[in-house]
């Protein structure tokens, strides 16, 4: 391995790194809000006036995080009866056509949750007692562009395959 090829691939083990620990964070964090909250309802008999929206924000980000980590390896749950049977070139052209199927609906995603947020932005919501909420709904737009950006690259990997005959 050459020395450009190690530092793409030690940028790349440090980026997998960052998003595991970060969507371990919002995991734990869901987690301990919510624990905290059940046991303040339970034992307490009160709670934290903040903590259920705060919650549906936590698993928001956790999605899309999590949706943006299954991208990076083409992880996403998905339906492919065809794959099964097919081989070498056909299955290259299948794969093609499923990445940048997927990467058009991202895009679409990432465009109208991009819209979905200007409004939130433009009407002035509010989140978590005077947060903007805009700024924590961006996760939308940004989760769906950058699968929309994993997938074109899978797209482009099956291009390449297919052009070069590869198996």
């Amino acid at each position: 391995m050459n020395e450009p090829e190690q530092s793409r691939s030690l940028i790349s083990r440090l980026g997998q790194l960052l998003e595991d620990s970060f969507l371990t964070v919002l995991l734990v964090a869901l987690i301990t809000i919510a624990t905290g909250q059940i046991v303040l309802r339970n034992v307490f008999h009160s709670s934290l006036p903040w903590t259920d929206e705060l919650l549906r924000l936590l698993v928001l980000w956790l999605a899309m995080a999590a949706a943006v980590t299954a991208a990076r390896d083409d992880r996403h749950i998905s339906i492919d009866v065809l794959s099964r049977f097919l081989e070498g070139r056909w299955l290259a052209g299948s794969r093609l056509l499923i990445a940048a199927f997927t990467a058009a609906v991202c895009g679409l995603l990432a465009w109208h949750s991009g819209r979905f947020v200007n409004d939130s932005r433009l009407y002035e919501d509010i989140l978590l007692g005077g947060v903007p909420a805009w700024i924590l709904q961006g996760v939308m737009p940004l989760a769906f562009a950058l699968m929309t950006w994993r997938y074109l690259a899978h797209a482009l990997r099956h291009l390449l395959v297919l052009l070069r005959g590869e198996h």
